[in-house]
């Protein structure tokens, strides 16, 4: 796996729920290359432990993020969720010491894509699955609006610490 580049870290306002690093209420998400999928590993912090179970919205938001990422890095633009269908399959125990999601496109017509996603608990099993359809972008429009140019990747092979 290599480790995907946050194209907005350091930009001025960049304040995203899901991926920014220096939102203190956010989840600070972080995004890895493997394949045709992005993935996402991400350790529940105190604050968010003090439940028995992870809030689905938690669990629709962490998927919701990674089909964006899954649509900046492979297809190199933005866009914006117009449909999301979540299947909840299992409670996500908060006690667990992470969770797993991986992404990948299924079907692209034209500027609207498809992406599908799991949410897997620290036993590998599903717990969340969603199918987003993502609007995409013009690149000018990423890049004008969105602040966006590309999405590269580290250049070193890495296993992330789970």
């Amino acid at each position: 796996m290599k480790k995907i580049i946050n194209p907005w870290k350091g930009l001025e306002g960049y304040n995203c729920f899901g991926c920014a690093p220096n939102n203190e209420a956010g989840v600070k998400m972080e995004f890895y290359e493997d394949g045709d999928e992005v993935v996402s590993i991400w350790k529940p912090r105190p604050s968010i432990k003090a439940g028995l179970t992870l809030c689905m919205a938690y669990s629709s938001s962490f998927e919701d993020e990674i089909c964006a990422w899954v649509v900046l890095r492979k297809l190199q633009t933005t866009g914006v969720t117009s449909k999301m269908e979540t299947r909840y399959r299992k409670s996500v125990d908060t006690k667990d010491s992470h969770i797993v999601l991986r992404a990948s496109i299924k079907e692209v017509k034209r500027n609207i894509v498809i992406v599908e996603a799991k949410l897997y608990n620290e036993d590998g099993e599903v717990c969340t699955e969603s199918v987003c359809t993502y609007f995409t972008f013009s690149k000018e429009k990423s890049k004008d609006e969105m602040h966006f140019t590309k999405c590269d990747v580290e250049p070193e092979e890495i296993l992330p610490l789970i």
